[in-house]
């Protein structure tokens, strides 16, 4: 793509700017499901309508606005195409690991305008240090959500000294033209995305596209360390990329919350004397779903609020406050699946159809909930070991 972007967003255009993108994703959410990528008409309006650059540097063409703003912007998206919005909620995670990286890799990337980013973080590649600096990747990476949309991806991969030894963890950026991508995304959830595997050999990458994670985890990038660096890219490492990943749940149960409201008024319900909006146990089940939604969206704005709180003070976020965030991801795409997965089973026959929003939604809950960051166990482990002054066991808090 290279196409031009609007003005800058403020805060308050945001909600209202996807809101009006709704109609058009909802109009393309079949195909892109039956595509396995997110449409090149919708990553158009992403980037013409400024929501692609939330939380991208201003010098840069984006807006650099906050946690909340992204909220905003994915959740009410997700009430179109769950999938489309979370291709741009990690689109703004990969902008955000970008703000900290060289300045001359910035440059780079961004030369395009309204260059989108695909990312596989985790250090699933090896990559080997040469005696000049740079350093020789290789590797295999699934679940590379977004990257037929992307000019560039940040490859997360161990760093190798000359004796093979483990020196340091961290992303590459590398052209999409130095990637291999396949054609693997076969599933049963989140289809729409187009997370297809990639996969690069002997990638020559130099020095300065390369950003170690443990320094960005821990509030020690130079970004951090610099007071002239815009608060939205002061945010607290984990906390943040957590929420980038879980925002669609939002507006994804919504939707599909909106579908069954408007299906059931006046449906028999089978073998029975019901109408179903008339039946007490559709009204409980969708007055607990309801419920449920609307105590996930109150949590997720809180902890969009806690991130910004900390980065506008250019403050580490308290242990317990990140330990309550790690679980509340967890929570707020669980909740979102209960919710309509109780819709979902009482609703009738007619939500398997696959052009009804209800199972497809149902289906992409499923697989958020799924997401190695995201798992309730685990979330829960380390908000309960935080609280009761154990160590967390992780530094992903």
């Amino acid at each position: 793509m290279n196409i031009h972007t609007r003005k800058s967003l403020t805060e308050a255009e945001v909600k209202p700017v996807a809101q009006s993108l709704i109609p058009a994703l909802r109009a393309n959410e079949l195909r892109t499901e039956a595509e396995r990528k997110v449409p090149e008409e919708n990553l158009k309006l992403l980037a013409e309508s400024g929501l692609l650059g939330i939380f991208r540097a201003k010098k840069w063409g984006g807006s650099e606005l906050s946690m909340r703003a992204h909220v905003d912007a994915v959740a009410t998206l997700a009430e179109g195409c769950q999938a489309t919005a979370w291709v741009l909620g990690v689109y703004h995670a990969h902008d955000y690991i970008i703000a900290h990286m060289d300045p001359k890799a910035q440059e780079e990337i961004y030369a395009t305008p309204d260059q989108a980013v695909a990312a596989v973080i985790g250090p699933r590649g090896r990559a080997q240090r040469q005696p000049d600096g740079s350093y020789v990747l290789n590797g295999f990476w699934p679940f590379a959500s977004g990257n037929a949309g992307s000019g560039w991806m940040l490859l997360g991969a161990q760093v190798l000294d000359a004796d093979g030894n483990t020196i340091d963890e961290g992303d590459f950026a590398v052209p999409i033209e130095d990637i291999e991508r396949l054609d693997d995304w076969h599933v049963a959830g989140l289809q729409g995305t187009g997370s297809n595997s990639v996969r690069v050999k002997d990638v020559n990458v130099p020095a300065h596209r390369f950003i170690s994670l443990p320094p960005l985890v821990e509030n020690q990038t130079k970004a951090f360390l610099d007071p002239d660096t815009p608060p939205v890219h002061r945010c607290q490492a984990t906390p943040a990329l957590g929420m980038f990943i879980a925002t669609s749940a939002l507006g994804a149960a919504k939707h599909a919350m909106e579908e069954f409201r408007r299906i059931v008024p006046g449906k028999m319900v089978m073998y029975t004397s019901h109408i179903s909006h008339e039946w007490s146990a559709v009204q409980i089940a969708l007055g607990e779903a309801a419920s449920m939604i609307h105590a996930a969206e109150l949590m997720f704005y809180k902890a969009a609020d806690d991130v910004d709180h900390y980065a506008r003070a250019n403050q580490k976020m308290p242990l317990e406050i990140r330990a309550r965030i790690r679980m509340d991801i967890c929570m707020v795409p669980r909740l979102c699946r209960d919710a309509i997965v109780k819709l979902y089973t009482i609703g009738g026959a007619s939500g398997l159809s696959l052009k009804s929003p209800i199972q497809l939604n149902a289906r992409n809950l499923q697989a958020v909930n799924m997401h190695g960051l995201l798992l309730y166990e685990a979330g829960a482990e380390i908000y309960g070991r935080v609280l009761l002054g154990v160590d967390p066991g992780t530094p992903l808090i």
